[in-house]
């Protein structure tokens, strides 16, 4: 299987299980992974035949910036949901980092991977 890789994309949201970060938020960063066959678009070189992953990228980011949920996970699942509209996508795993989590000790991220597959299913 080929695959098409987003990495780092950044947004401003409000989730989280505390009240402060619901008030004030912070910077969420992703990672999406797809899962694809390429060899269409290889041939044609036609953005027709492929993922626009600049509309992808804008997708995720407003999801981040949207609706909040108290988990991040939560929030990878309605990214992995909404990769998988494209029925083209077989697979897809999305990582969000949390990077200022309130946690008891230092840490430089906290984040969460999530797979998924056409099927519905862990992948």
């Amino acid at each position: 299987m080929d695959h098409i890789t987003l990495s780092g994309i950044q947004a401003f949201g409000y989730h989280g299980v505390l009240p402060h970060e619901r008030t004030y938020g912070q910077r969420f960063v992703v990672d999406v992974r797809l899962g694809v066959d390429l060899s269409i678009a290889a041939a044609s070189d036609r953005l027709d035949d492929t993922i626009d992953y600049g509309e992808l990228t804008g997708a995720v980011a407003d999801l981040v910036a949207g609706e909040p949920v108290a988990l991040i996970e939560a929030l990878a699942g309605r990214i992995a949901d909404r990769a998988l509209e494209d029925p083209r996508v077989a697979a897809v795993e999305v990582t969000v980092h949390k990077p200022a989590a309130p946690v008891p000790a230092a840490a430089q991220d906290v984040a969460v991977t999530l797979r998924r597959a056409r099927d519905g299913g862990p992948r």
